[in-house]
């Protein structure tokens, strides 16, 4: 880089500020690396070492120029000499002090039978002088421009604003007198004076915009994208950056309303924590021009920065004094302001030179804490001696061990995984392609480095305007992990590309995840070590609890709220480091054209493509690079430490924020990020609320998984043979269909002669041709992340930490490998703490077994356990030759997971006492149309009830079977009257044609979901005619509705007053909130869209954020969501119910949403606690609940009670719709509830 380069603009700034990350380049030079290192040590001033280093320089050239005379005198051409001694001449710096000006070379004698030999050597040389002096000019520009960088490091420094800009020309009359006045301590004076003459209240123009100066509870847009900047500010300690930020935005008055209480605050605990009385007097007045009251906060960053300067005791108690003034509490500055140990004694030390006598309260011990749900009252009653929590199969020392392998892992940030891809041989062309690949990737490293410091240099300029810029966001990381993500980036991107706008919002989550690591290490190793003593199978607690509670009786404090960073910042973020990668990665074109001369082109290239009649932009990795990196065939995968399994039991959820992992935080309710809504609302409610959903999900978290690694061998070995997709192995992109070929060709749209009809054609060829291939592409990769985890875990223990989206439904952390996927994904899985079978788990498996082929749904459970054993040969050949035997497995609805259990029940069957035998398999037990019991419970309808398996009855109930039946019926008579679709349609009408549509109707899918779900149905049947496959999925669709309209009236009649109860609430203005029979409050994100976007750069980014609370409720969503969103907090409440009293039976317990997994010598237990807590669940008046709930709500406000809207809403919420006379008393003895 230049010296001009490095001197213009914002570069002394940037230096200034960058935190310490990769060493410069300069200190990589050979000859010189002795005067660079950092070893080396001096006295000596900066400025002094560089004169130093220079003169070195003039050494070294002199050195030079002493061979060249000795050259001359050996005979060296005159002409020769002249050019070297004109380049030394050129190249010496005038400054280097002291050196002599260059000699004028003598002419010696020329003999004519020495110029040939002199002649080469003379080229010889001069090449090698050429050389030397390029580079010893290019240190000699880096030295200039590091000068000058010191130069201007004290430069930016001042030109940083830190005087305010104050509106109120008192004020700012004021802040003049004091800063030319004299007196002994003229801003502890100054600040006593803030103090006493600050408001008790907003002023009236901040009273008169609510929205701007609202709560933080409001903050949304510029307001967000503001606290992030502070808070980034002061983590990579750019104070006065952020401090120039705020007097900038302060000193206009438009951007003055977009700055709340807490952005003070947070500039005036910087400075507080520097002891910077001056800096935080100025914040003091800029508070008092905006017309705010110093809180708690204020008087906390105030009182500390007096405690670190020794201040007297006259200002203090000034300050103390207006403190009570205001009615804020001395105790509260120790009990109600997070500090950190060292910030609470410089507070103490201030408040006791006032005080002498001070104690400071003890930390509160927070009253005992009572859930007031009537569900939980059991779970948090006193212990009753019969409750047995399980503890794990693992010892003390053993889960210590595993604690500080996962502390690395998160430590590290990422892990890295050998790729199950089929390994290739070492020849000479894989080598070649691997060194070439080593060789560029240390090309980018260098130019990644360059890249980032110029944007830093960039973006540093624009912060010294004013502006929010993204420098402090790019300082968050050191520039090694920058540079390592943005090549494991261009490692993983796809050879048919990404959406740019998926990337930028990718990297950017990355950054935000990665700064949230905290780093407490030695504190929690100690506190975990204490809460395994609850877990591990070889020690004791005095008395047996819950792991929060536990966890909690430790002390231990709560981690820091984390603020979420806005959409807008997260993406242009990540496009900011997605256009670092694409300029810093090129590489040679002769790797794409060998013949081609050797410049430099883009690895990446920006595309425009269309994705769903959408023009989006996509960076697309040059062929000859895709190609490079399927040669070398590296087998590595590299995942971010919160995508994988953890090693050691997760940390016991206490709080919204707090629980999981180790060091990265995570959130207890999954949402979008820079959402909000439902953190706050989670935030607001009473801690003891919680509890269910708090240890409902720890103890899903708890439990212990490993591999079945003969599942996975045999997974593998199809993976590595091109796949099964039959049995859900994706096949390699080699299998994928090629363009068409011959008269189908793509070329031959160019041709004059083919008609717009076939060019058409072809073309909606191509794109379904490109659509298959890209599928089988996303499908292959993520068989490739699953098996290549569960290879890397094969022997190892782990966990899947739990969470929970905005309904309250849970899901494991771990995107790539847990228990909620497909067939195969379920089958790789087995608990890794086995209970015997006992008298009864042989019968569970062989019954589990026929659930999974799918046959035998309408038969008893005896009759399913007489089928298993009638099949007990092929069952047996399917365990010992899945390969090469009947392959009867193969055929069920669950291949993966028949086959598994087929192996369990061989070797139980031939241990020789199968009760006796250790088994790890999950049996599953499912509900019977899940949405549908909850609705039939709901309006206590007992027609709906005995099709959906409430009711106790000989056999099973089908209600897919019978709303196929209801079709049937109303096809005959139609056919009858002549409708040619139904006549059409004769033998077509089936199980499996309405389960679709009847399972997700229940969830709120519109009638032109189900045609499309009918449409795909029939179009698998190949005997039917496609030319009324339309017409006929209209025609089934109308008529599935009327049969469950029918069979399931009551079902329809919640649903309906949900829906206009919801849409009655969006046009109040309000999105539709209620709270869990838990507890858990709820809130639907469906507002109108706002459009965002990001300019400059490769393209200008557009997206759509629903989640701005700031926007109006989005009607169509919020009606239409309410419902099935409903419905799913009622089927995650009844989970969560039945994971705590299983907990406290001490069984394993886990769910895939309404279905249930435990040991086979379990599973009745697991079924008694199942029912007996749904009809505990639907005992409660639930609609009447949520009745009272909204009307409170929405309808209680004097405010908008004239509304037609509320006079509606209330009418609605008043009619609550009448209910049957199903006794849900019977649910207990249904066997086939679940099942």
């Amino acid at each position: 880089m230049s010296a001009v380069r490095w001197g213009r603009g914002a570069a002394g700034f940037g230096r200034a500020l960058w935190p310490a990350g990769t060493p410069g380049l300069l200190a990589e030079e050979g000859a010189l690396g002795g005067v660079w290192g950092r070893k080396r040590s001096s006295t000596a001033s900066p400025c002094e070492q560089d004169r130093r280093k220079d003169w070195g320089h003039a050494e070294l050239l002199e050195v030079l120029k002493a061979r060249v005379r000795q050259l001359q005198a050996e005979g060296m051409a005159e002409v020769t000499v002249k050019r070297v001694a004109k380049r030394v001449a050129v190249a010496r710096a005038p400054e280097a002090g002291g050196a002599q000006p260059p000699r004028q070379a003598p002419a010696g004698a020329k003999g004519a039978g020495a110029k040939g030999a002199a002649a080469t050597l003379s080229s010889r040389w001069a090449q090698k002088l050429d050389s030397d002096q390029q580079l010893m000019e290019k240190r000699k520009q880096r030295l200039e421009g590091k000068l000058q960088k010191r130069v201007e490091k004290g430069a930016w420094q001042k030109q940083l604003r830190l005087e305010p800009r104050l509106l109120s020309r008192k004020l700012a009359s004021q802040l003049q007198h004091w800063e030319q006045g004299a007196p002994r301590s003229p801003w502890e004076e100054q600040l006593a004076q803030l103090l006493q003459e600050a408001p008790h209240r907003l002023s009236s123009e901040a009273a008169a915009a609510p929205a701007d100066r609202g709560p933080e509870s409001r903050l949304e847009g510029q307001q967000q994208r503001l606290l992030s900047f502070f808070e980034c500010c002061l983590l990579t300690g750019h104070l006065p950056l952020a401090h120039h930020v705020l007097v900038t935005h302060h000193s206009k008055s438009q951007q003055q309303r977009l700055l709340t209480l807490s952005m003070y605050n947070m500039v005036m605990l910087g400075w507080a924590r520097q002891g910077s009385f001056k800096e935080l007097t100025y914040v003091f007045f800029m508070l008092k021009d905006a017309g705010l009251a110093p809180d708690l906060q204020s008087y906390a960053a105030a009182l500390q920065c007096m405690g670190r300067l020794d201040q007297d005791a006259g200002t203090i108690r000034r300050c103390l004094k207006q403190m009570a003034q205001d009615g804020l509490q001395l105790q509260g500055l120790f009990t109600a302001v997070p500090l950190s140990a060292e910030e609470r004694a410089e507070l103490l030390r201030a408040v006791r030179k006032a005080k002498p006598t001070f104690t400071p309260p003890r930390p509160p011990v927070p009253p005992p804490q009572v859930n007031t749900s009537p569900l939980l009252r059991e779970i948090y009653a006193k212990q009753d001696p019969a409750v047995s929590y399980p503890r794990l199969h693992l010892s003390l020392k053993e889960l210590q061990g595993l604690f500080q392998q996962q502390l690395r892992v998160e430590m590290a940030t990422t892990i890295t995984v050998e790729s199950v891809e089929k390994v290739p041989l070492l020849t000479k062309e894989v080598l070649h392609a691997r060194k070439t690949l080593a060789g560029l990737r240390t090309r980018w490293r260098t130019a990644l480095y360059r890249e980032l410091q110029e944007t830093k240099e960039s973006e540093a300029h624009a912060a010294r305007e004013g502006r929010l810029s993204l420098f402090p966001y790019l300082c968050l990381l050191s520039e090694k992990e920058v540079v390592r993500m943005l090549l494991q980036t261009l490692q993983a991107l796809p050879a048919q590309g990404e959406s740019l706008l998926f990337l930028a919002h990718e990297l950017g989550l990355r950054v935000f995840k990665r700064k949230q690591l905290r780093n407490e290490v030695q504190e929690l190793e100690q506190r975990y070590s204490k809460y395994l003593h609850l877990l591990a199978s070889d020690t004791q607690v005095a008395e047996p609890c819950l792991p929060r509670q536990h966890w909690e009786a430790l002390g231990v404090p709560e981690a820091p709220h984390e603020q979420p960073w806005p959409m807008s910042v997260v993406v242009q973020l990540g496009k900011q480091l997605a256009e670092v990668l694409v300029r810093a990665a090129q590489m040679p074109s002769s790797l794409a054209a060998p013949r081609s001369p050797g410049t430099l082109i883009p690895v990446l290239y920006h595309v425009y493509s269309f994705r769903s009649f959408r023009q989006i932009g996509i960076l697309k990795p040059h062929p000859a690079f895709t190609q490079l990196l399927e040669t070398a065939a590296e087998r590595t995968l590299t995942f971010e430490s919160t995508d994988v399994p953890m090693l050691c039991p997760p940390l016991p959820w206490t709080s919204p924020h707090s629980g999981a992992f180790l060091l990265s935080p995570t959130k207890m309710m999954r949402s979008v990020e820079g959402s909000q809504q439902h953190q706050l609302l989670l935030e607001r409610c009473p801690p003891a609320e919680l509890h269910g959903a708090l240890d409902a999900l720890t103890q899903l978290g708890n439990c212990a998984w490993r591999v079945n690694g003969r599942v996975l061998d045999l997974v593998l070995q199809l993976f590595a043979d091109k796949g099964c997709p039959r049995l859900g192995v994706p096949a390699p992109p080699s299998e994928a269909p090629r363009p068409p070929e011959g008269r189908r060709a793509p070329n031959r749209c160019l041709l004059p002669e083919v008609s717009p009809a076939e060019k058409a054609e072809m073309r909606r060829e191509l794109a379904r041709r490109l659509k298959v291939a890209r599928e089988m592409q996303s499908l292959r990769a993520d068989a490739l992340y699953r098996l290549s985890l569960a290879r890397h875990l094969r022997h190892r223990v782990f966990w899947l930490p739990h969470n929970m989206d905005f309904r309250g439904r849970t899901y494991p952390c771990s995107p790539h490998f847990n228990h909620l996927g497909s067939d195969l994904a379920r089958a790789l899985l087995e608990f890794a703490q086995g209970r015997p079978l006992g008298p009864h788990g042989l019968n569970w498996l062989k019954i589990h077994l026929v659930n999974l082929t799918g046959l035998k749904k309408r038969e008893s459970l005896q009759a399913r356990r007489d089928y298993a054993d009638e099949l007990m040969e092929d069952i047996l050949d399917s365990a010992d030759r899945p390969m090469t035997g009947r392959k009867w497995w193969m055929e069920a609805d669950e291949p993966w997971q028949a086959l598994a259990c087929c192996m369990e029940v061989a070797r139980a069957v031939r241990a020789p006492d199968p009760a006796a035998y250790v088994s790890h398999f999950p049996v599953h037990q499912d509900g019977s149309c899940n949405g549908l019991q909850h609705y039939a419970a709901l309006g206590r309808d007992s027609v709906g009830a005995a099709s959906v398996n409430l009711l106790p009855s000989d056999l099973p109930q089908d209600v897919y079977s019978e709303v196929a039946a209801q079709v049937e019926v109303f096809r005959r008579q139609d056919a009858e009257q002549g409708v040619q679709v139904a006549q059409v349609l004769e033998g077509f009408i089936s199980r499996k044609v309405v389960k679709q549509t009847v399972m997700t109707v229940v969830y709120g899918v519109t009638r032109y979901g189900g045609r499309l779900q009918i449409e795909k149905r029939l179009r698998e049947i190949h005997d039917f005619p496609q030319d009324f496959v339309w017409e006929a999925s209209h025609y089934l669709v109308r008529q599935v509705f009327n049969s469950l309209q029918e069979m399931f009236s009551g079902t329809r009649s919640i649903q309906r007053w949900l829906t206009e109860s919801a849409r009655l609430i969006s046009h109040t203005g309000s999105a539709v909130e209620w709270v869990t029979p838990l507890g858990i409050p709820i809130i639907q994100p469906y507002h109108r869209d706002s459009k965002v976007m990001i300019k400059g750069g490769l393209q200008s980014l557009t997206f759509s954020s629903s989640v701005d609370t700031s926007q109006k409720p989005n009607t169509l969503k919020q009606k239409n969501g309410f419902p099935p969103n409903f419905i799913h907090s009622l089927d995650s409440s009844h989970m969560m119910l039945t994971a705590l009293h299983c907990y406290r039976k001490g069984l394993t317990f886990v769910s895939v949403h309404d279905c249930f997994w435990t040991h086979a010598a379990d599973v009745a237990v697991m079924n008694q606690v199942c029912r007996e807590q749904f009809v505990r669940l639907h005992s409660q008046p639930i609609l009447h609940n949520l009745s009272r709930f909204l009307i409170e709500r929405f309808c209680s406000d004097p405010r908008t009670s004239k509304s037609i809207w509320v006079s509606r809403l209330m009418d609605t919420l008043l009619s609550v719709p009448k209910t049957g006379t199903f006794n849900l008393e019977q649910v207990k003895h249904s066997t086939y509830f679940f099942s």
